[in-house]
């Protein structure tokens, strides 16, 4: 029997859990998961902080977390072995004080391993360049649009530009671009339910995957520009593509479409534990997915059009809805934090 998560990583894959809590710490499971799944870092949000405290004791210890993951990062390299923190969502369209708070969670949980999120909103890019700039490394977030995914990839760019001019070691600042992919297709399916014809359901849950691999082709021409090879050259890493939002919504679909379909070098698939155990139970790894599906999947994103999807008004409805369902998480977040803290203080 095949080993799905071995040949995934094989394939260049970088296998990191979509979940992080102090009972995974404590428990020993994130160590476990990172001994028998192959799995190389973690991520986190509002919402997975949120349900940490409403379904038990745990809240989130990001840096006990990059304390576990430590080898892997010592090990890769400094590639994986990550954990990522993310900014107050509450101020995505701040530019301001999204850089601001960007430059205090790195300082906050001070470990080298830690990636610190930020959200892909317009407001959000120039903070990725700014960010960037001082030496942060960041985990961009909530990547819904391929012309969004190329100003991601300009103010990356731009901020190792100026990091550079600045005097900062490029070799230390390190980048991962999370895509969304299940929550396009939950949204374009419905809308082709909607719509009700052979056409409509011959195209269900194709959109996400096509829009993934699109961007990787974006991503392909970037690292080939003569602007990203003056970077490398002084010692600059690639923005990796990290595919978010990997869990299966559909029980019509296969729950391991969204890791065999995205397979290629140099990307990130972070999962739920649910969906690591499926590849592992029985995924199968083709080999590289993405190579040679452009034209595919742009005709994928062609018939969504000509039955009246209207590609931007998705992006700029999953984009707002993403932050705004942050933003809930957070403030949820912080009363129960509250909530405790004073249930400590009457005991």
């Amino acid at each position: 029997m095949t080993d799905a998560l071995a040949d995934l990583s094989a394939q260049g894959v970088s296998i990191w859990l979509d979940d992080i809590s102090r009972e995974r710490l404590q428990s020993g499971n994130l160590q476990e998961l990172i001994d028998t799944k192959r799995v190389v870092g973690v991520t986190s949000n509002p919402t997975i902080f949120q349900k940490a405290l409403d379904h038990g004791s745990a809240y989130y210890d990001i840096r006990w977390a990059c304390d576990v993951l430590r080898p892997v990062y010592d090990r890769t390299n400094r590639v994986d072995g990550r954990a990522s923190i993310e900014v107050d969502p509450r101020i995505a369209y701040d530019t301001k004080r999204t850089t601001a708070e960007a430059k205090g969670l790195q300082w906050l949980v001070d470990r080298p391993n830690v990636l610190v999120k930020i959200p892909a909103t317009k407001e959000g890019l120039a903070s990725i360049t700014a960010a960037t700039a001082a030496g942060v490394s960041v985990n961009v977030t909530l990547i819904f649009g391929l012309d969004r995914y190329d100003g991601v990839m300009d103010a990356y760019l731009s901020g190792l530009e100026q990091a550079k001019a600045a005097g900062h070691d490029l070799s230390q600042i390190f980048s991962v671009a999370s895509f969304f992919v299940s929550r396009v297709d939950t949204e374009v399916d419905k809308r082709l339910d909607k719509i009700g014809t052979d056409e409509a359901a011959a195209l269900r849950g194709k959109a996400g995957i096509a829009n993934a691999r699109l961007a990787y082709e974006r991503y392909e021409k970037v690292i080939a520009s003569d602007r990203w090879r003056a970077l490398k050259a002084a010692g600059a890493h690639e923005q990796r593509p990290l595919w978010a939002s990997t869990g299966v919504k559909d029980p019509r679909y296969d729950d391991t479409m969204y890791a065999v379909e995205l397979v290629a070098p140099d990307t990130v698939n972070t999962m739920p534990e649910a969906t690591i155990n499926a590849v592992a139970d029985h995924g199968t790894i083709r080999g590289n997915t993405i190579a040679g599906t452009y034209d595919q999947s742009r005709q994928v994103l062609e018939g969504l059009a000509k039955l009246g999807i209207d590609y931007n008004d998705v992006i700029q409805l999953l984009e707002v809805e993403g932050v705004q369902k942050f933003e809930d998480s957070y403030a949820h977040l912080v009363e129960s934090v509250k909530a405790r803290v004073g249930a400590a203080g009457r005991r």
